[in-house]
């Protein structure tokens, strides 16, 4: 077994448990407000934000062994530039404040999630980082392109709110076959211990992120 499809195996527990938060089956369902969707887009900005700076760290902080993994964060680095942005055309599209959004806070959970990413970076393994790309781009290949299908029905939002889910649900099925081809090529048990590590941290982490969101009859403002 390739270390890609063990990473896989030995994280399904935590990803199951991600896929089953309420507010997720909700999405996948079209269940869900404008407010909601806008709560989740928020802190998707806030940890949006941090993608190309954690990369850069990430890429800094790896040793000569490792260029040939430098110059793949060189890559993502690409790919990533400008993706917050999407995020605030989204909201503004919903009828959101985007503004309000850039200045705003991220909830404790978006904030931890972003923090224990640094913490890997800066002072454990910074190989480990992707573990947390693992999590984010599988899950948006398995979720983003059905949820934004099913809420863009359920909302009656134009396709100009739903430019990041719909890129993501896409672009991601190339990068996951990248980073199958990445993490396949760490031959060291350190780094693949620090990847998976990091990556079932990361579902609970990011599960924290769902959980937080407004469910039910929550209403906030921009809802219809």
């Amino acid at each position: 077994m390739n270390f890609f499809d063990t990473l896989k195996a030995q994280s399904d527990l935590e990803r199951q448990q991600l896929f089953s938060i309420p507010i997720i089956q909700d999405a996948l369902r079209g269940q869900v407000t404008k407010g909601q969707y806008i709560a989740f887009l928020t802190q998707a900005y806030h940890h949006v934000r941090h993608t190309v700076p954690l990369l850069m760290a990430c890429g800094s902080r790896l040793d000569a062994s490792h260029e040939w993994l430098r110059e793949a964060m060189a890559e993502y680095i690409e790919e990533e530039v400008g993706h917050q942005e999407w995020i605030l055309s989204d909201i503004a599209a919903c009828g959101g404040d985007a503004d309000a959004v850039r200045h705003s806070q991220p909830h404790a959970s978006t904030e931890l999630m972003v923090a224990y990413a640094y913490h890997q970076v800066d002072r454990r393994n910074p190989v480990g980082f992707l573990g947390m790309v693992h999590v984010l781009e599988g899950t948006s290949t398995a979720l983003a392109t059905h949820a934004a299908d099913t809420m863009r029905s359920a909302l009656a939002l134009p396709p100009e709110a739903f430019s990041y889910l719909n890129s993501h649900g896409s672009l991601d099925l190339e990068h996951v076959a990248f980073f199958e081809a990445l993490v396949n090529r760490l031959a060291r048990q350190d780094d693949r211990d620090a990847v998976l590590h990091v990556a079932r941290r990361m579902y609970g982490l990011y599960g924290d992120v769902f959980r937080s969101l407004p469910r039910g009859a929550a209403v906030f403002e921009g809802d219809a």
